[in-house]
């Protein structure tokens, strides 16, 4: 293989520690010991390779403006994750250029013919019989017939047959069963080839026939996606692709403004993915006043016939499109600026307090401080016993502020705090007390009450494991983020605190108390080996480089190697633990 400069200064075992996390480092190793590497090339400066995981995966790793860019066809690596598969592909890079390569079969997988080779003897070929190769390759490789089939279609000379396209595009779509997440990314990909097509023909100056090409590709994701895992989006993402191809292609084509309205509001109104969303503004250059006009008629007629919901009326779960008109009337009224416009389509829905904040917003934002106060207050005092909204209460003790009614502001925010003491409460009563003035005394109420629940709890936890109840947790992470690490430390001993807080403890007394720092780790330690899997086991790792660390500092560096023993011998079934050991060389 061909050693490039460029990525050899850029793919070395630094790099690849340093783009994977901890436990893809250590799996990617573990693929490239079991010889999962396969097919591994390097031409021009790109390295590819096949990866054998849950599934096959395709790797690609090359220069990217002077840094090592990656890619992975894996669900992670579709995440834009150094993937554990770009690692063992790394790997494998770096001990084929050593001469070290590790397969678990004893044998190189290295390519003794380049790609460069693969060329010359295609470019020798005489055409007919290329012609016959490349035709044999589709019969075993569909997506390639595919792709083929449509750069032929634009070559015809009788014109674009759309025909093609729509059947592509059915083919790709097709769902026979449920599409789990592992094989999302697959069926999304297959996708994105005919909307490539689709675009060229857009490039290919075919734009009116792109326009009903793109709508036609939209109504067939939107059925299918309800067949797929789409956790990772890369279904959903094909929607915006389309929606922007299509909108690429109406600016080019200039459809009448009337059609294209009324297709338009009709998206809008029955997608329940967004399709075409916001439309009146996106397409407002293209629709003119004709188009715009329609679809306000449309819209109007529709919003009409929406029944009004007053403060606590159960909104229709029938499945209708409330939420699409509101949306799509909430768009018509910012775009003409006038804030009444806007409060009286909000005005129609008043179900619940967040939409009096969304009109108390809108009086804020034009100015109107007062009316916005008046709907803050009218939200409030329609939603009582226990049906308030934390923005809500936000927006209205600010307000009250703004006009000097500090009393009033803190007895909103103390009420919240009341019904949920957490460290976001305590720190949002210090923002409104400081602007009253007052943080002294609503501070001492504050730490009163979280007493008072805390002996109320009758509950007590002095141990430093994952099982104990942690009763005082709220006061250690009130003093942390106070600054007070003595009182965090003197709360956390008397009553015990979650194993994250004990962590921060031990953190923040390293170099003030080692020793106080090293008996939590060593806990932790103990209570993550009483769990199984990887990430468990690494977890361990990070405490025990902690307490190697610590050992050094106070002077007992030869405890830690006795420590370590004692761990193989009592968790030695737990041989995957025991490989991090040998790895870390302890």
């Amino acid at each position: 293989m061909a050693k490039s400069a460029n990525l050899a200064s850029l793919l070395t075992l630094d790099t690849l520690r340093h783009l994977a996390d901890a436990r893809s480092f250590v799996r990617g190793d573990a693929y490239f010991s079991e010889g999962r590497v396969r097919s591994l090339l390097e031409e021009g400066g790109i390295l590819t390779a096949n990866v054998s995981g849950t599934r096959e995966y395709r790797v690609r790793l090359e220069v990217e403006e002077g840094e090592l860019g990656y890619s992975c066809t894996c669900p992670v690596g579709d995440e834009g994750d150094f993937c554990k598969h770009c690692v063992a592909v790394g790997l494998a890079w770096l001990a084929s250029e050593q001469g070290t390569e590790k397969k678990s079969s004893g044998k190189k997988d290295k390519a003794v013919v380049s790609p460069q080779d693969v060329r010359a003897y295609l470019a020798g070929l005489d055409k007919t019989e290329l012609v016959e190769m490349v035709m044999a390759q589709t019969r075993e490789d569909d997506r390639l017939y595919k792709s083929l089939l449509l750069r032929a279609a634009k070559t015809r000379k009788k014109g674009v047959d759309l025909d093609i396209w729509r059947q592509a595009i059915d083919d790709a779509v097709y769902v026979n069963d449920f599409v789990n997440y592992r094989e999302a990314s697959d069926y999304a990909q297959g996708i994105d080839e005919v909307i490539d097509s689709i675009e060229e023909l857009l490039q290919g100056g075919h734009a009116a026939g792109v326009i009903d090409l793109t709508e036609y590709a939209l109504a067939e994701v939107e059925k299918a996606i309800e067949q797929v895992d789409d956790s990772d989006g890369s279904v959903g993402g094909l929607l915006e692709r389309l929606q922007n191809i299509h909108l690429a292609a109406c600016q080019q084509a200039k459809p009448e403004p009337v059609p294209l309205a009324e297709r338009l509001f009709a998206w809008e109104i029955r997608s329940g993915f967004g399709v075409f969303g916001g439309a009146a503004k996106t397409y407002a250059g293209l629709l003119g006043k004709t188009g715009l006009d329609t679809y306000r008629r449309l819209l109007e007629t529709a919003w009409a016939k929406l029944p009004v919901l007053a403060p606590g009326q159960e909104r229709d779960r029938s499945g209708g499109n409330r939420f699409q008109l509101t949306s799509m009337m909430e768009t018509i009224a910012r775009q003409s600026g006038d804030e009444e416009q806007l409060v009286a389509v909000l005005r129609r829905d008043l179900a619940s307090p967040y939409q009096f904040l969304k009109i108390a917003e809108t009086y804020q934002q034009a100015g109107k401080t007062d009316r916005a106060l008046e709907w803050a207050e009218r939200g409030w005092n329609h939603f009582s016993g226990g049906r308030h909204d934390a923005r809500l209460r936000a927006f209205l003790a600010d307000a009250y502020h703004g006009y000097e009614r500090h009393d009033e502001a803190m007895a909103l925010v103390w009420e919240g705090f009341i019904a949920l003491p957490r460290l976001e409460g305590y720190q949002d009563l210090k923002k409104h007390a400081d602007r009253a003035h007052q943080w002294k005394e609503w501070r001492e109420k504050a730490l009163a009450l979280v007493r008072e629940r805390m002996a109320a709890s009758g509950k007590t936890a002095k141990s430093w494991t994952v099982q104990t109840c942690a009763d005082r947790s709220l006061l250690v992470e009130i003093f942390l983020w106070e600054g007070d690490g003595e009182q965090a430390w003197w709360e956390a001993k008397e009553g015990g605190c979650a194993p994250r807080l004990w962590l921060q403890l031990a953190s923040a007394r390293e170099k003030s108390h080692p020793e106080d720092s090293l008996a939590i780790y060593k806990a932790q330690v103990a209570s993550t080996m009483e769990h199984t899997g990887d990430q468990a086991y690494q977890t361990a790792v990070t405490h025990l480089r902690n307490i190697k660390k610590l050992l050094t500092v106070v002077g007992r560096p030869e405890e830690f190697s006795q420590y370590v023993t004692t761990l193989r011998q009592e968790l030695k079934r737990k041989r995957n633990f025991i490989k991090l050991l040998d790895k870390e060389g302890w």
